[in-house]
C-alpha cells in the first residue's frame, strides 16, 4: 500500500523510532538482574499511557515511567530506592539514536521534506531532549510533546493539533513510527502512515484497521521508498 500524494511533512515518533530504547538495557540489568524487563516495562508504559488518557487522569511520561517501574519492581519482588527510580528519567533523557537515523534524516531533509516530531516524552525544564542529546534536533523544525494536550498517542487530537500547528492539512502529513498503534492513530486522524519495522515491531493485519502506506526496515530504506514513489 502506497500513499497517492507526496507528503509535505514527515512527523516522527521518537522513542524506538529514532532513539534506541535498548540503550536502557544496562539500567534494567542492574536494577532487575534481567535485561528482558526493559521490554516488559516499555510495553506496560504504552498500555498505561493509553489507560490514563482514556481514564482522564493524565500524568507526564517520565512520572508514568517511574510509576510503572515501581509497579514492576513490586511484581518482581525487587526493592528500588528513590534514587534508583529517579535515575531512570536521567537514563531516558540520554538514550542513543539508531545508527541509520542521521543518514536517513539527512537524505529526507535533502529531498525537500519538512521534518517534525511528535513524542509522548515531555520537555523537562533545564534538560536537553533525547534528540538534542543525540545531536539530531537540528533536523526538525518543531518538536511536539503530548503534554501540550495532556493526552497520549494514539489520541487523534494530537495528530490533528500537530498538523494545524504546522499550517498544513492532516492529509499533507506522513506519520513515521516504529509502532503500529501510532500509525493507526495518525491514519485515523487523516495522516499517511509509515511503519519503521524495528526489531519486535510489525504491522497489525486486522479487518478495519488502517494499514501503513509504507513499511521500511529503517529510515534510509524509507527515504529510498519515498524517492521511488514520488521523485519520478
Amino acid at each position: 500500500m502506497t500513499a497517492a500524494v507526496r507528503p509535505a511533512v514527515l512527523v516522527f515518533d521518537v522513542n524506538e523510532t529514532l532513539i534506541d530504547i535498548e540503550s536502557l538495557s544496562p539500567y534494567f540489568t542492574a536494577a532487575f538482574g534481567d535485561p528482558a524487563v526493559l521490554r516488559e516495562w516499555f510495553g506496560q508504559l504504552g498500555m498505561y499511557s493509553m489507560t490514563v488518557t482514556l481514564s482522564d487522569c493524565y500524568l507526564d511520561f517520565f512520572a508514568l515511567g517511574q510509576a510503572v517501574l515501581r509497579m514492576l519492581a513490586q511484581v518482581h519482588g525487587i526493592s528500588l530506592s528513590d534514587d534508583d527510580v529517579a535515575a531512570l528519567a536521567d537514563q531516558m533523557a540520554t538514550m542513543t539514536a539508531h545508527p541509520d537515523v542521521a543518514q536517513g534524516l539527512s537524505r529526507l531533509h535533502d529531498d525537500g521534506y519538512r521534518l517534525a516530531t511528535l513524542t509522548n516524552s515531555p520537555r523537562r525544564p533545564g534538560r536537553s531532549t533525547p534528540l538534542e542529546h543525540a545531536g539530531l534536533a537540528g533536523y526538525f523544525e518543531r518538536q511536539f510533546h503530548v503534554d501540550e494536550r495532556r493526552v497520549f498517542k494514539p489520541s487523534t487530537v494530537l495528530y490533528q493539533h500537530t498538523a494545524q500547528a504546522l499550517g498544513v492539512r492532516p492529509a499533507d502529513c506522513l506519520m513515521v513510527a516504529a509502532h503500529a498503534w501510532d500509525t493507526i492513530g495518525a491514519q485515523r486522524a487523516g495522516f499517511g502512515g509509515a511503519l519503521i519495522a524495528r526489531p519486535g515491531n510489525a504491522p497489525l493485519h486486522a479487518a478495519g484497521v488502517p494499514q501503513p502506506d509504507f513499511v521500511a526496515n529503517d529510515l534510509v530504506d524509507l527515504a529510498r521508498q519515498l524517492a521511488q514513489s514520488f521523485d519520478k
